[in-house]
């Protein structure tokens, strides 16, 4: 069986005036107990630019349109096992901010209705500390480093992470 192609994908590290990250919360559909939170995102469609996706994901996981979208912060190369197959990304992650604070959940397709849960806006300091798995890995000291030292001047290409 051919292995699918490398999938170009746009996440979002959103903040809020308070400097936390809105984070999702989900899990393997066959496994519940297998959970993790990561950042807003998804697949690039189309012919939409990197910038358009992460707009679009982030309006469709969280409602939230109302946000300045900064620049790409970091690029990422990772493979997991998810419902069933394999998938491979190439993710982009793009700094944005926002005022709002409220979430909905009404632009989630079917197999995010079945295994998202809930958001939440994180510290750094609460996500230093978190027990739980968090997508990228290194995503407590990255946040760190950006809230301490603003966006890099171009984007760091982080480790790949294979599952």
């Amino acid at each position: 069986m051919p292995a699918d192609p490398v999938r170009k994908v746009s996440r979002v590290i959103l903040l809020d005036p308070q400097d936390r990250i809105l984070l999702l919360h989900g899990f393997e559909p066959d496994d519940p107990a297998n959970d993790w939170w990561f950042t807003p995102g998804g697949g690039v469609e189309g012919t939409e630019t990197r910038a358009e996706a992460a707009l679009r994901e982030l309006a469709e996981e969280t409602g939230i349109t109302e946000v300045e979208l900064g620049p790409v912060l970091w690029h990422r190369y990772c493979a997991f096992p998810f419902d069933g197959r394999r998938w491979e990304q190439d993710e982009w992650y793009f700094l944005a901010r926002t005022s709002r604070e409220a979430t909905v959940t009404t632009g989630f397709t079917e197999l995010e209705r079945r295994t998202v849960t809930g958001a939440r806006w994180w510290t750094s300091e609460e996500l230093l500390s978190a027990h739980e798995t968090v997508y990228p890995t290194r995503l407590a000291g990255l946040l760190r480093t950006l809230l301490d030292d603003g966006p890099p001047g171009a984007p760091v290409v982080l480790a790949p992470e294979i599952v």
